[in-house]
């Protein structure tokens, strides 16, 4: 699913404010264009969605919320948050903003800019605006539903006026989802008078596959390969799963999700250690159906209250998040159940303090038009001493039949719609996952566009994944330009961000010259270094100094040239 491009180039010789003023001219025509149809037809009201989503799930819902506006009569559109100026946002009526939260409480990746804009103090005042925020999140972390609570506050702050509360929804979203937002419309309806069009049928919601969390495909594991050498420090195997009369259909950039299984060893082990051996229908509980390798938020707080002279009672006590973070790594619900000792709770206590066990959403590595009827995988199996990732380990180690999977969307990350527009991909690690996706797609379209790869790991001769593959797709004219950083094969280590520099001059006539740029990997260090580095090279080619530099990359990103699918 190709982004949509802008209709202002990235390196027009426009201020953001003239920007700003340009782009909400534009969206006033064509909004003036969807209006011109006769006055019968006009909707009672307008609901805008705008949404902020990292994996599409915001997406999806606000395509959603926009059919269920139209079949109540209502008009509506769904636009991505950061598309959207604070002069734009003023000049509504009715806007309901859906949107997940990504990292430690950050916006998501199509949000950003317009957070920024909207926390100014230049922002103007909405008190024509009533509003609703939807915010989609995880109760595990710290800052749940972050974005959508600082959206909601600021909104109110700048005179708007709530339509409905907002909610914070956990990670399964559906139900209340769905039924927050048929509140929405209902209230939304009755105060404007609105009612279903009897002439014709109402527009239908967005199709979606039946295959999702709740009902998941049972595919065919047909490939389990380890690509990394087994002299590597990292395992990481090339997975394919056969999509067989599924009726599945995928775009390259999007993600599988897996239904994971928890080890048989590690249930029967923490089922005795609570005195429950051979208690069947809770070991299948904790098999399928609850998180036990990641210990919950709910489940730390009982264990602190339970055994307050604990190790991990200490480490809470110091209210230092990182100090808890590294205590925790490497330990699961078993190790703070023997650390809490004769105070920890029993099965029928636990049980309500351990988190549903979730799909892991892996990048797919193939392009469906060189791959229709399979989905790759790239994934980096995690093993750390007795401790083991859930999905990365089940795949590798424990798949005897089926596996649970189901596609996960992501429309804002994929191979430009124009084939001759050159594509700057910087994926180290698992992070070359989609890419090989993008060149798969661009080799089987015939594309004309030039290719450019960073990559990198450790070392060369155990970690160069794909390296006859991506060496084929050279010698073919595919990939136009591979440059590669393997850290510790020399004394001073040595980063894709190091090899950006290096060709800063090309790099950024790639940008001038009309090129998408795409980042995928961790989040947490190797996105914000590339990003740091990428500023510094458009600084240092432009000569214009840092705000100039973070100008351009903002209009990149309005433009969905400059997108990052990190984790």
């Amino acid at each position: 699913m190709p982004p949509t491009g802008s209709l202002i180039p990235a390196d027009a010789p426009f201020s953001a404010q003239q920007e700003a003023w340009l782009a909400g001219f534009i969206a006033g025509i064509a909004a003036a264009g969807r209006r011109s149809g006769a006055a019968d037809d006009a909707p009672a009201a307008t609901i805008d969605v705008l949404y902020g989503t990292q994996t599409g799930n915001a997406e999806v819902l606000a395509d959603e919320l926009v059919a269920g506006a139209r079949a109540r009569g209502l008009g509506g559109t769904a636009t991505a948050l950061d598309d959207v100026t604070p002069e734009r946002l003023a000049a509504m009526s009715h806007v309901v903003v859906v949107t997940s939260t990504y990292g430690e409480g950050e916006m998501p990746d199509n949000a950003g800019l317009f957070w920024e804009a909207l926390q100014a103090d230049t922002a103007p005042r909405l008190e024509a605006l009533r509003y609703a925020v939807l915010g989609l999140g995880d109760r595990g972390y710290d800052d749940f539903c972050q974005a959508a609570k600082l959206i909601d506050t600021r909104l109110e702050q700048l005179g708007a006026t709530r339509l409905h509360d907002r909610l914070d929804c956990d990670v399964d979203f559906e139900e209340p989802a769905a039924q927050w937002t048929a509140g929405v419309l209902e209230r939304l309806a009755a105060e404007t008078g609105a009612s279903a069009p009897a002439t014709e049928a109402s527009p239908a919601a967005p199709s979606r596959s039946r295959w999702n969390k709740r009902n998941p495909y049972r595919s065919r594991l047909a490939v389990n390969r380890l690509l990394s050498s087994p002299r590597s420090a990292k395992e990481i195997r090339h997975y394919e799963f056969d999509l067989g009369d599924s009726g599945i259909t995928y775009e390259a950039g999007d993600a599988l999700a897996v239904v994971p299984v928890n080890a048989d060893a590690l249930v029967a082990t923490l089922l005795e250690h609570l005195g429950a051996a051979g208690d069947e229908e809770s070991a299948e509980l904790l098999r399928t159906g609850r998180e036990i390798r990641t210990p919950s938020k709910e489940l730390i707080a009982d264990l602190v209250d339970r055994a307050p002279s604990s190790e991990l009672a200490s480490v809470v006590a110091h209210g230092d998040r990182s100090d808890l973070d590294s205590w925790l790594w490497g330990r699961d619900v078993l190790d703070l159940l023997r650390d809490a000792g004769p105070a920890a709770p029993g099965l029928a206590e636990l049980l309500p303090l351990l988190r549903p066990l979730q799909p892991r959403q892996y990048s797919i590595a193939s392009s469906p038009l060189a791959h229709p009827d399979r989905v790759h995988l790239t994934v980096a199996s995690v093993r750390y001493g007795r401790y083991e990732g859930v999905a990365s380990t089940y795949l590798a180690d424990r798949v005897d039949s089926g596996v649970g999977v189901f596609v996960q969307p992501n429309a804002s990350f994929g191979v430009p719609a124009d084939d001759d527009a050159p594509m700057i991909m910087i994926g180290p690690g698992t992070g070359i996952a989609p890419f090989r996706g993008f060149l798969h797609e661009r080799a089987a379209r015939g594309a004309a566009g030039r290719n450019w790869l960073f990559f990198g790991d450790q070392h060369r001769e155990t970690d160069f994944v794909y390296e006859d593959e991506l060496t084929g797709l050279r010698e073919r004219g595919v990939l136009t330009e591979l440059d590669l950083a393997f850290s510790r094969d020399q004394a001073e280590k040595v980063y894709v961000q190091t090899r950006m520099r290096e060709r800063s001059r090309e790099l950024y006539s790639w940008l001038e010259e009309g090129a998408h740029l795409y980042v995928c990997g961790d989040a947490s260090r190797m996105a914000k270094d590339v990003e740091a580095a990428l500023l510094g090279v458009i600084a240092g080619q432009r000569g214009r100094g840092d705000d100039d530099a973070a100008e351009y990359l903002a209009r990149l990103r309005r433009a969905k040239r400059y997108v990052r699918d990190v984790y």
